[in-house]
């Protein structure tokens, strides 16, 4: 599907090849991430700003950590890791959002844990595996 950016507004030429990333940038994210809707703004995409500047590499290979979880046998338990991490860790929240019941939430987040060792009781591993998820998509 064809999708489009839109930079943040400048005069001049000068600022050009700014305004060409953060369009790029911001249609790279507008495919990876339905919300954004066909034509994604730079100021709207959020950790898609940072994820989209970083090298993009055929050979750059997911964190050893989430590799695991991201093949295809376990993407119910990415989507479903993502989607509690988007809702900033609240149960019933996710639960809701996902249709399924807290024990399931809590059982499919426990096997995220033993497929890839994070913690999601902890920051950093959260956000490791927050930033993994979403750069999975670009």
């Amino acid at each position: 599907a064809a999708a489009a950016g839109i930079a943040v507004p400048r005069r001049g030429l000068a600022e050009l090849a700014v305004s060409w990333h953060e369009a790029v940038s911001a249609a790279r994210a507008a495919t990876a991430e339905t919300r954004f809707g066909r034509v994604a703004d730079w100021r709207a995409i959020g950790p898609y700003r940072l994820l989209t500047s970083l090298p993009r590499s055929a050979d750059a290979a997911p964190d050893h950590a989430v590799r695991t979880l991201l093949t295809p046998p376990h993407s119910e338990l990415a989507r479903t890791a993502e989607v509690f991490l988007d809702c900033a860790g609240q149960a019933g929240r996710t639960a809701a959002e996902l249709g399924i019941h807290r024990q399931t939430l809590y059982y499919r987040l426990s096997r995220v844990h033993q497929l890839t060792g994070l913690d999601l009781n902890d920051g950093e591993d959260r956000l490791l595996l927050h930033m993994a998820l979403k750069a999975a998509r670009l």
